[in-house]
């Protein structure tokens, strides 16, 4: 029986840490979603206002004998802009923070262990949230695998393609065969 823990996060769009996630060894599944609001069941025209309250974030279900939460959460940071407040790239607003919502208090020492490790290779500081998870509300049908069906739309190959290519750079070692 496989050793299964859960991790959520936002960075951007869910679509392009979805993407990047998804392709890791030890990774079992990645939902898009919403967390971190003040409403139940929101939808994606609701998140997109910036009124809910909600990050667009994705869970993760990880066999942490394969890959441990350190190197999920180091790759997280890695593969987005953590030091800009409400935006990644053109996407703007709160619903686009970098975000992490430990389970667990070693979760949490672990994202802060990352944070310190990670701040001298940022010209500017982090200011990815660090807080409790509490719920996580399922995104709608079509943004769940959302670039490995949509290769070719624009938004896949301007942004999330780049994002994909540095993974596979910078963690080949972590992918999946």
């Amino acid at each position: 029986m496989k050793n299964l823990s859960v991790a959520t996060f936002g960075g951007g769009c869910f679509w392009c840490i979805e993407a990047v996630i998804q392709r890791l060894n030890g990774i079992e599944t990645v939902k898009s979603g919403y967390s971190d609001g003040q409403i139940k069941n929101p939808a994606y025209r609701e998140v997109c206002t910036g009124r809910t309250g909600h990050a667009e974030v994705i869970q993760v279900v990880f066999n942490p004998d394969i890959i441990s939460y350190h190197d999920l959460i180091t790759i997280f940071m890695t593969s987005h802009d953590p030091t800009t407040l409400n935006r990644q790239g053109a996407d703007s607003g709160t619903q686009y923070r970098s975000i992490i919502l430990y389970h667990d208090e070693t979760q949490k020492t672990i994202a802060e262990q990352v944070f310190s490790e990670l701040k001298s290779v940022f010209p500017d500081p982090i200011v990815t949230q660090l807080k409790p998870f509490q719920v996580f509300y399922e995104a709608e049908e079509e943004h769940q695998n959302y670039y490995n069906d949509n290769q070719e739309a624009g938004y896949c190959r301007m942004v999330i393609d780049p994002k994909v290519y540095k993974l596979k750079k910078m963690y080949a070692d972590k992918l999946k065969d």
